[in-house]
């Protein structure tokens, strides 16, 4: 990441504050007048909210191309999980009682009883799996590195008229 250009630490910032915002005003860690919490945010969920937006806009920052390097089809690149895991973080430092999911499964006590004493843990498995596949994009953008090779000087192509 040392050698890392302008561009991807750009986009790493600006992906960590849609990150930050995208999940801190709905579930109300950024106050608005839109959403209400039935519960007061923990004392966990700014923590959780932050690890997850900087892992976040570095795996994003990852699919920056660098300059001069081919873009090239990843099967597995973990982006597509990568939005799964930032949903266990919204899961995990959002309300309880406001997550319909778990107020449909479980009622408004279960969610309280036990959805709410879940949460760190989702909160700890977001930030484990992001870091997860932010070091797998790191390595293998260093064990496999791709450059374009340009083309020698051609010569000019005519067509018969």
């Amino acid at each position: 990441m040392r050698d890392w250009p302008l561009r991807r630490w750009m986009v790493a910032a600006v992906s960590a504050v849609v990150t930050v915002v995208v999940i801190g005003v709905p579930t109300l860690l950024i106050p608005n007048p839109v959403f209400g919490r039935a519960v007061p945010v923990t004392w966990w969920a700014w923590p959780v909210l932050v690890v997850t937006a900087v892992l976040s806009g570095l795996v994003a920052a990852t699919y920056v191309a660098r300059p001069g390097a081919a873009v090239v089809a990843d099967e597995t690149t973990p982006m597509r999980t990568s939005v799964a895991r930032g949903f266990l973080a919204y899961l995990a430092v959002g309300c309880p009682v406001c997550n319909k999911i778990a107020l449909l499964a479980l009622g408004a006590t279960g969610a309280v009883r036990w959805f709410a004493p879940f949460q760190p843990f989702l909160g700890l498995a977001a930030v484990a799996l992001l870091g997860y596949a932010l070091r797998r994009r790191l390595t293998g953008e260093r064990a496999c590195p791709v450059t374009v090779a340009l083309p020698a000087e051609a010569e000019p192509v005519t067509e018969p008229s």
